[in-house]
């Protein structure tokens, strides 16, 4: 079973239009609603191939029961923290005419956060590898996230975190096996315009694997050992919300089946 923290969960709600009209009115012509996080989006991913995987996340309200309820209807287990605070919307508006989506994202709060770690660690000794993805809500301190990382390690679990800024760098004492940052994370953390001299600091600095989504151009990654280039074998249009996330499915299911990185990569950006 791989493990996916989802620190901040929410209901993620797309809006379909034919065209967006910035400071206009915009009709829509389609509504979804469905369960959301970056450590959903992996699980989604994980259980469509087959390979166990379980979402840990503190959820609260209306919005809450509907995660929960969702996540169930799509055959992802779900082991829930109770919040006093409502879970959160996210609102992706998706351009057919341009293709491009507009995203709105809800802050996040929970008052649960030391039964989320106690959760955590009790669910370490029946998983195979840790995934801990998305935001960090606003009230829970960066370096909680290495805390979570280095006992998935003292337990020898493979850790996969994709997060950005803060909580990235609050992540790195905990010595994850593999960080994710995009090209414009990575130049934030490091401040470095290079992307493979960037990747290159930050896994030499941390004896850790760094892997850098790049959209449509695949990726870059680098570890103690080696770099690699990975890329489609041919160019992908549409909504892009969720590519990464299936990105981190790749690395988490091969890292815990004991594959090299440098052997995972190619299902990694087919997914």
């Amino acid at each position: 079973m791989i493990l996916c923290l989802c620190p901040s969960p929410a209901i993620d709600v797309t809006y379909e239009v034919s065209a967006f009209h910035a400071g206009g009115t915009t009709r829509v012509r389609r509504v979804t609603r469905r369960p959301g996080g970056k450590a959903v989006n992996v699980a989604r991913v994980l259980t469509a191939l087959g390979d166990p995987a379980v979402v840990l996340a503190p959820v609260g309200g209306s919005t809450g029961e509907e995660f929960r309820s969702g996540l169930t209807a799509l055959g992802v287990p779900i082991e829930i923290v109770h919040s006093g605070h409502s879970t959160r919307h996210t609102v992706t508006v998706v351009d057919a005419a341009t293709g491009q989506a507009s995203v709105l994202t809800e802050p996040a709060v929970v008052d649960s956060w030391p039964a989320v770690e106690e959760r955590f660690h009790a669910l370490l000794s029946s998983a195979s590898g840790v995934v801990i993805s998305g935001s960090l809500p606003g009230n829970v301190r960066p370096e909680a996230l290495a805390v979570l990382a280095g006992a998935a390690r003292e337990a020898r679990l493979p850790v996969v975190v994709d997060t950005s800024g803060p909580a990235l760098a609050g992540a790195l004492p905990g010595k994850p096996t593999v960080v994710k940052p995009n090209a414009a994370e990575l130049a934030e953390l490091s401040g470095h315009p290079d992307v493979l001299a960037a990747a290159r600091d930050l896994a030499d600095g941390h004896g850790i694997a760094v892997v850098v989504s790049l959209g449509a151009d695949g990726l870059v990654a680098v570890d103690g050992g080696g770099g690699w280039r990975a890329r489609p074998a041919r160019p992908v249009r549409g909504n892009p919300t969720g590519a990464g996330d299936a990105l981190v499915a790749g690395l988490a299911r091969g890292l815990a089946v004991g594959k090299a990185l440098g052997d995972l990569l190619a299902d990694a950006v087919a997914l």
